[in-house]
């Protein structure tokens, strides 16, 4: 691991108390998501850990499966005092979208989310994301609801591996300070989850964030950052990789003047379909036309007749 020094004065403490408040905009509501449907699972009796007790309580849930790209599942319980199935279903529906946000990184551990009433704080850990929906309203009102399920989502498929890791303690020796109050208090048990936030931010939406924010994580973090640049992440949906379209079909139907287009495609882009008469002007034909996947296919009529039409599609950034 390559260890890089600050020639800054440290600081007295650590710059901020928790990362969660820095920016609401780091992950936002209308970035892609992974998240592809939910289905009914019935109850079921499921150990739940719940903050209001502060103790695992088994509850007859209701019980729902999201699928996510890529064969991954996750089984929501949704605490039965919501009452109603219809009631959970909103609830269960109001966070998987939201966890399908996060990196993949962030997910391959996560097997379950508790929902519960409450404004109590989130949790992670236990192959699970702990949700109390009062302290949901309080994060959404406040934009960091993806913010925070990253901090807990880094507990639960990250601390594991990485919390105590040489690689790890030896960035926290030679880095000027925690990041945070709670990081530093909770060294082991938070460090983790306060930097991964921080680190997501500065190198995958520096757009997002101000240049003095920027600043003072690369100042106060340079060698954990540089321990999560060395880790090979699966961070789509956030990083998509790149992908030329290809075309796979192409049929033209003369007679009634209409076509069907077929091409190779990325997650969560969108296309225009272009149409020339001599490869120099290109115009609009179809837009906005959202991937499928990995295969997107589109079919429309054609305008006016001509002698010769030459068609293009291109990936909208």
């Amino acid at each position: 691991m390559c260890l890089v020094f600050s020639y800054l004065s440290i600081s007295a403490a650590p710059p901020f108390a928790g990362t969660i408040f820095l920016d609401p905009d780091i992950i936002l509501p209308s970035d892609p998501t992974t998240y592809l449907g939910l289905e009914d699972a019935g109850q079921g009796d499921r150990l739940m850990f719940d903050r209001r007790p502060e103790a695992f309580v088994t509850y007859h849930a209701f019980l729902f499966n999201a699928s996510y790209f890529g064969d991954k599942s996750i089984e929501i319980q949704v605490n039965p005092e919501f009452e109603t199935v219809e009631a959970a279903r909103l609830k269960a529906l109001r966070f998987a979208p939201v966890i399908g946000r996060l990196p993949n990184v962030l997910l391959k551990d996560v097997e379950t989310v508790w929902i519960h009433k409450g404004n109590n704080p989130f949790g992670g850990g236990n192959n699970n994301l702990l949700i109390h929906t009062e302290q949901a309203d309080d994060y959404i009102s406040d934009g960091i609801l993806e913010e925070t399920l990253v901090h807990e989502a880094s507990h639960t498929s990250l601390d594991a591996d990485h919390a105590e890791s040489e690689g790890w303690i030896a960035a926290q020796k030679a880095d000027p300070d925690f990041i945070s109050i709670y990081a530093r208090d909770y060294p082991t048990r938070e460090d983790i989850a306060e930097t991964f936030l921080v680190w997501l931010a500065v190198r995958h939406r520096p757009d997002r964030i101000s240049d003095s924010l920027k600043q003072t994580i690369e100042a106060t973090n340079p060698n954990r950052l540089a321990y999560f640049d060395e880790q090979d992440f699966d961070f789509f949906p956030i990083l998509i990789p790149e992908k030329t379209p290809k075309l796979k079909e192409f049929n033209l139907n003369l007679y009634r003047l209409d076509f069907y287009l077929k091409w190779e495609s990325r997650f969560a882009s969108l296309y225009n379909v272009e149409t020339s008469v001599n490869l120099e002007d290109w115009y609009v034909l179809k837009a906005g036309i959202p991937s499928q996947g990995d295969i997107t296919e589109t079919s429309d009529e054609l305008p006016d007749s001509f002698n010769r039409i030459f068609f293009r599609v291109k990936e909208k950034r």
